[in-house]
């Protein structure tokens, strides 16, 4: 990571919204090879709140090796204008979501997390067997 922007936009001596909901936003800027022989993804990580009480951003470099011809075909995918891979997208989700988290504590806000669902009474297709005992 390179930069770290956070600001709480809503006040702090009012309650927080009942309801707010969560964008989050990666942006893959470019993808180019190193000398090194490994690539190197610059990207930007946004969190936006609604209502706006909040404003997350987290720019940084993503470094990328393997094998040649796997790095070779993701700069060709990339110059060809085709999305980074799902990888890519994973590993710098999870790295800039875990700052994010601890932003979002910082500023009193309600952390960038996926809604937890909520478990849902099984039904069982197997019906249990009557247990009576009789003395």
């Amino acid at each position: 990571m390179t930069n770290f922007s956070a600001e709480r936009l809503w006040e702090t001596d009012r309650a927080l919204p009942q309801q707010v909901q969560i964008g989050v936003n990666i942006n893959m800027l470019d993808i180019g090879e190193r000398s090194d022989g490994t690539l190197e993804a610059p990207f930007v990580f946004t969190v936006s709140f609604t209502p706006p009480i909040a404003q997350i951003s987290i720019k940084g470099k993503a470094k990328i090796s393997g094998d040649s011809e796997d790095t070779r075909r993701i700069v060709e995918e990339h110059n060809a204008k085709k999305p980074p891979p799902p990888q890519l997208i994973q590993a710098v989700s999870n790295a800039a979501i875990a700052d994010a988290i601890l932003l979002s504590r910082s500023l009193n806000i309600p952390p960038p997390l996926p809604p937890i669902p909520q478990p849902q009474a099984q039904q069982s297709t197997q019906k249990r067997p009557d247990s009576r005992y009789t003395a």
